[in-house]
């Protein structure tokens, strides 16, 4: 395993035209790329994970398990915006010496592709065998794999969706109104809003869990309570959970960034994009998902070209593809043994909005790893 961290020295422009005077992208990456660089896995975290994708994915990554470095060159990155050392509002801004904090601009799901480019060209991959991610990291391989079609030759999309729904942006404003009802979420500080993180996260849960997986491991043992019971005390548990590891700001620029998912913001349809997208993709539905519910992966599946769905059955909800590492693993081995498709590039008909990043190549600025 490698931990790395790329400056981008040159300003990085937001989809919304704001300017980063610079940014930082942490990754790591496991095994070797091959001689003829045909065996990179891109691994795609969704909202507070990190780089270190062996660590929040140990039934997936590792010596013998389905992504083994010993087969292949598997690169994570963080994402723009998080707080696990890429740029985000956590960072100093160069120009003021302080904490972005509330100040650091919108991003959107494109922006943060764009700087997976910009770490794709630093580590020289030209193509890439695999791109595997769920729920927010699903929505970015769906955008990457739309900017450059001949990128990737296989997807696996977990429990993700082509335009985020109104259902899931309300469940992310619920939080974000929790945040800011924290009045410490004013001060540029690392601890800034924290107590509003944890009912953020406590919000959270209950999207991202199943009334059923709460039944079979909160229900308390005996009917004599009257208080303190075990689903409450999951509740805050999960809220303090996160305020130890993850950063008040960050949650509400990233749970912003997920609410501007939509491929085909610019480009006429969504039905269209996924067409751009030839891959052989296998679309991953999680049958008790509330939150990305399955009516959103068939109809990925019913429109990328080259696209199987399949269906996992589980207790926990959309933390599924976290979760069950044995049945995802299966469902890839099967994708990886499909033969390739013909790569026919469809040709780009539409002209985006101004202000849009067009599909195709970016600008690469002047780049160096520290």
């Amino acid at each position: 395993m490698t931990a790395g961290q790329l400056h981008v020295l040159e300003p990085f422009r937001t989809e919304g035209g704001a300017v980063l005077p610079e940014i930082h992208i942490a990754y790591h990456t496991y095994g070797r790329l091959s001689d003829a660089q045909d065996n990179v896995v891109w691994i795609a975290h969704a909202l507070t994970a990190n780089s270190d994708a062996a660590a929040w994915w140990p039934g997936l990554v590792g010596p013998g398990k389905l992504l083994d470095p010993q087969r292949y060159f598997v690169v994570c990155a963080n994402i723009l915006g998080s707080c696990y050392g890429t740029t985000g509002p956590a960072s100093v801004n160069p120009q003021t010496g302080r904490l972005y904090g509330l100040d650091f601009p919108l991003i959107t799901i494109r922006d943060m592709v764009q700087a997976h480019r910009l770490l794709q060209a630093h580590l020289g991959i030209k193509r890439i065998y695999l791109g595997i991610g769920g729920s927010m990291g699903g929505q970015q391989l769906l955008e990457w794999a739309a900017t450059e079609p001949g990128l990737f030759e296989h997807l696996a999309l977990l429990a993700t969706n082509a335009r985020h729904s109104p259902w899931g942006i309300a469940f992310n404003e619920a939080q974000r109104m929790a945040i800011l009802a924290d009045p410490t979420i004013q001060q540029a500080q690392p601890q800034a809003g924290a107590r509003g993180l944890e009912a953020a996260r406590a919000i959270a849960m209950l999207s991202y869990r199943h009334y059923h997986t709460y039944h079979r491991t909160q229900l308390d043992p005996t009917y004599d309570k009257i208080d303190d019971f075990s689903a409450s005390s999951y509740q805050r548990y999960q809220g303090q959970k996160l305020r130890q590891r993850f950063q008040a700001h960050a949650y509400l620029t990233l749970s912003k960034a997920m609410d501007s998912h939509n491929l085909g913001r610019g480009y006429g349809s969504v039905e269209e994009v996924l067409q751009r997208i030839v891959a052989k993709t296998a679309v991953v539905s999680i049958a008790s998902d509330i939150l990305f519910p399955p009516e959103e992966q068939r109809f990925l599946a019913q429109h990328l070209p080259h696209a199987t769905l399949e269906t996992i059955d589980s207790l926990y909800g959309h933390d599924g593809f976290l979760i069950e590492f044995d049945k995802i693993a299966a469902i890839v081995k099967s994708l990886l043994a499909k033969r390739a498709v013909p790569r026919r590039l469809p040709k780009v008909n539409k002209q985006p909005e101004p202000g849009i990043t067009a599909f195709g190549s970016v600008a690469l600025p002047g780049a160096e790893r520290i």
